[in-house]
């Protein structure tokens, strides 16, 4: 006869203290920040564009770091001369040294495409959230406006425009790119904002009473911080490299501005004596915007919603 105490009972139940080796506690997932910058880290692509981006910025504010050489000083005993010691890359056809002018070029760059940035975005989100948040009548009308601008090239707006200035300066280019860059923002911040305006914290703030304007930059706009971030890293190498353009065809910064657009277009005139005077500007315009458009693309698969959701899953 078994002992009653190995006896086992049908309503026996699983000690409080106890836990199934198949349960695992739930932990609250990370926010959209945090997972997008585990996933950053892990790819070899945005440090490399990080990187690129950072030496162009650091040799943009302080190029004087990088030479002592006054890019402006020339010497025609040394034209179109090759490298040389104190001179890597040679010199150009009026003796200027070229290392000196790739180095105090990217400052007008990084000026224009920083600055024209920023102009776009502010005004792309200004239009882009009141189009697409309040909609009706405000919605019809400005993205009608939208239309007109985005049907527009931005480069043969700049080539048209600047042709209107007795005299271009930096400025004249920041406002003309400025002027018909904005588009492509607007479009996607509005659309951004009609996904954003449904969701239900969106819902549960209007219940408490909060005023539209109120919601639109505390629970709205915040939310839509991702796509535009990803849109204004792309569009900085874009508008580079249509200052570039411009200066390459004669039509943007002034000729005495020391600009990669500007010396690729001098150096064309003596390609084939000396091919590298038109090779180093190039090489560093071309870099310079590679890092963005790196860059760009790490965000945008590390911000990708859908991307998240599988993540999660």
């Amino acid at each position: 006869m078994p002992k009653p105490d190995t006896i086992a009972h049908a309503d026996n139940s699983v000690p409080d203290n106890t836990v199934p080796d198949n349960k695992v506690p739930d932990t609250a997932p990370a926010g959209m920040w945090l997972e997008a910058w585990r996933r950053l880290r892990r790819r070899p692509l945005f440090w490399i564009s990080v990187f690129i981006i950072l030496l162009v910025l650091l040799v943009a504010a302080f190029p004087g770091l990088f030479t002592d050489l006054d890019p402006n000083q020339g010497d025609l005993m040394n034209s179109l001369e090759g490298g040389q010691p104190g001179h890597i890359f040679g010199f150009t056809q009026q003796g200027y040294d070229v290392y000196a002018r790739v180095i105090y070029g990217a400052r007008a760059s990084v000026v224009v495409g920083i600055s024209v940035t920023l102009l776009v975005t502010l005004f792309g989100i200004i239009m882009g959230a009141i189009a697409g948040y309040f909609g009706g009548v405000w919605d019809a009308i400005l993205s009608r406006i939208t239309d007109m601008f985005f049907a527009i090239p931005l480069l043969l707006a700049g080539i048209v425009l600047m042709q209107l200035f007795p005299e271009r300066t930096i400025g004249t280019v920041i406002l003309v790119l400025s002027a018909f860059g904005w588009p492509q923002m607007a479009r996607v911040v509005r659309g951004a904002v009609v996904s954003a305006k449904n969701n239900d914290y969106v819902m549960a703030a209007r219940a408490i009473g909060k005023s539209r304007m109120s919601i639109l930059f505390t629970h709205v706009l915040p939310n839509c911080l991702a796509p535009i971030i990803v849109m204004a890293t792309t569009s900085l190498g874009v508008f580079i490299v249509a200052e570039a353009t411009l200066s390459f065809l004669g039509i943007g910064l002034p000729t005495t501005m020391v600009s990669w657009g500007n010396d690729i277009s001098v150096a064309q005139q003596t390609l084939r004596q000396a091919p590298l005077t038109l090779f180093w500007p190039s090489l560093a315009l071309a870099i310079t915007v590679l890092g963005f458009i790196l860059l760009g693309d790490a965000l945008k698969d590390a911000l990708d919603p859908k991307e998240q959701m599988n993540v999660r899953a």
